[in-house]
């Protein structure tokens, strides 16, 4: 296994845990606000001291210092301001590790592909809030992207998909479903806002990308393995106390809750 947890528990905040992870899985975290999603996120880079054990490429995490773990995965934070008044691309060669034609040539199709191409000369500041968003994912994606640096393993984003619009969104889905064909493991947090007589499409977007899921309840994981056994209307409606129903619909399953 590429990260393995041994009974990861923070005082107060989250309950012992185990669980592992191989190369190319994506893994979507779900769960209620204060769930203890983003404190299992911090304890997994290093960021948050905890009891237990975390292994990465078989290697204690404690053992990894600097640089190297720079090299081997990437944390795209919920929330961070512009670092200043730099330009796009000088905030991107920030994250690269080489500087040469071939990284050149897959730093150009990851902003195609983003729709930021046209952005490189403006100003951090400048940026709207999806605009931001999406140039700390190239960032990030570069830092860690195996044609660019062979020795990524590991992307960890956090509430990935906010500011974004669905055309953005689709390309983001792309883009994390080629890295994860190439060995990265991603894990991403998922908030999930349920409007009453309306679908959550968080769910769904769960239900329908990820490979496994875990689904937490304020400082535990109360279930984990796939989305099709997790993210069920039995474990959903005691956790949100929302009526969840299941749907088929055109060979697919949809959450959505009852009026």
């Amino acid at each position: 296994m590429l990260l393995r947890l041994k009974q990861v528990a923070v005082s107060g905040r989250l309950l012992p845990f185990s669980s592992a992870l191989d190369a190319g899985q994506l893994l979507h975290l779900v769960g209620p606000n204060s769930a203890g999603k983003s404190t299992l996120l911090s304890v997994i880079v290093g960021l948050q001291s905890a009891d237990g054990s975390i292994e990465l490429e078989q290697r204690p995490l404690g053992d990894w210092r600097g640089n190297a773990l720079a090299q081997v995965w990437g944390w795209l934070p919920q929330q961070q301001l512009p670092l200043s008044q730099m330009p796009v691309w000088h905030y991107l060669r920030l994250h690269l590790q080489t500087a040469d034609a071939g990284t050149d040539r897959r730093l150009t199709s990851l902003l195609q592909r983003l729709q930021l191409d046209d952005k490189l000369s403006r100003l951090l500041t400048q940026l709207s809030g999806g605009e931001w968003q999406r140039v700390r994912l190239a960032a990030v994606c570069a830092q860690i992207d195996p044609q660019i640096n062979p020795r990524g393993r590991l992307l960890i984003l956090d509430e990935l998909l906010t500011a974004l619009d669905l055309a953005q969104q689709k390309a983001v889905d792309d883009l994390i479903a080629e890295l994860c064909a190439a060995g990265i493991i991603v894990i991403v947090i998922v908030i999930v806002i349920v409007i009453v007589i309306a679908s959550s499409h968080d769910l769904n977007h769960s239900l329908q990308q990820a490979d496994c899921v875990w689904l937490m309840d304020p400082g535990d994981v109360v279930a984990q393995g796939t989305p099709a056994a997790v993210l069920t209307p039995s474990q959903l409606t005691p956790l949100y106390q929302i009526a969840f129903r299941q749907l088929e619909i055109e060979g697919r399953t949809l959450l959505t809750v009852l009026p």
